[in-house]
């Protein structure tokens, strides 16, 4: 469709060894693992880097994450880059929120999403009943997604909406309320699979669904899974992203190589918006384009 909705959810610390359909585990990600046979996975997609502050930016700006410093933590610089919201904003999409279970001014994260993405509405830890917030982060993935699903059903939505997601439970300490792998952070991760598996499946539910584009992606692979990598050895930086919902025409696998900081290109052409002002963003989905993916690292990048 010409004007989805569109739903970021970016994922804490989950990479590709998680996922069976990426030649990972195959009983931990189980969720994802199906709902990539139902919409569009890509197969070779990379982190831009180790850390959440970084991942962010060249999620939303398509900018490339530095080796020693974080963009965001520089408004003035933030500011004067592309952003998806935006781009989408621009073309009509006048409803973005950012929901994330803990503190949205960790890592200046507020004043990059109001500043420099131009989404006012910032859900976090603060509008959470204390009963609700029972993590060292913050709420846990259900309750993170169970309030933006009731968000979405009972409150009057202007459409086409933006919406981005920041999960935390598959952060460390790993501190989940079921135990279903002797492995915290495998337990972590798949509480939040299932977590994501119940929400999409009340949201197919609803009239929404047939023109909502969701997009799942990490904001880094976990450094310390699987132990014994160097640095710079791509398994560390090789994360999951699959587009599904109403929106999406058919099912496909893309196995062309691209980072984080292609997806603005990447789904802004889709929507047949322009995107010139993402200078280090390329269209994964143009076969004119040379496909590679990037990364940095403590003082390296590949």
């Amino acid at each position: 469709t010409k004007r989805p909705n569109v739903i970021f959810v970016i994922m804490e610390s989950f990479s590709s060894k998680l996922m069976k359909s990426l030649g990972g585990e195959p009983n931990v990600a189980v969720n994802l693992d199906t709902l990539a046979q139902e919409g569009v996975l890509f197969t070779n997609f990379y982190a831009n880097s180790f850390r959440t502050d970084r991942g962010i930016v060249s999620i939303l700006s398509g900018y490339p994450a530095h080796p020693t410093v974080a963009i965001i933590k520089y408004p003035q610089k933030t500011e004067s880059l592309g952003a998806i919201p935006k781009s989408l904003k621009e073309a009509g999409y006048d409803n973005m929120s950012f929901y994330y279970g803990g503190d949205a001014d960790f890592a200046n994260m507020r004043s990059y999403f109001v500043g420099g993405c131009g989404i006012s509405n910032v859900v976090s830890d603060k509008d959470f009943p204390l009963s609700e917030r029972l993590t060292k982060w913050g709420a846990p993935d259900k309750f993170l997604l169970d309030k933006l699903y009731n968000d979405l059903t009972t409150k009057e939505q202007k459409v086409p909406f933006f919406k981005t997601v920041l999960t935390l439970s598959s952060h460390e300490p790993f501190d989940v309320p079921v135990t279903e792998f002797d492995v915290p952070f495998l337990n972590a991760v798949n509480y939040t699979d299932n977590c994501l598996g119940d929400f999409v499946k009340k949201l197919k539910a609803t009239d929404l669904w047939k023109n909502t584009l969701l997009i799942f992606l990490a904001d880094h692979a976990m450094q310390s899974y699987p132990q014994g990598l160097n640095n710079s050895d791509a398994e560390r930086f090789h994360i999951p992203m699959i587009w599904i919902g109403g929106a999406v025409k058919d099912t496909t696998v893309v196995s062309d190589y691209g980072s984080q900081n292609d997806l603005a290109a990447t789904l802004l052409s889709q929507l047949k918006i322009k995107h010139d002002n993402f200078k280090f963003s390329k269209d994964m989905l143009n076969d004119k384009v040379h496909k590679f993916a990037f990364y940095s690292y403590v003082n390296g990048f590949t």
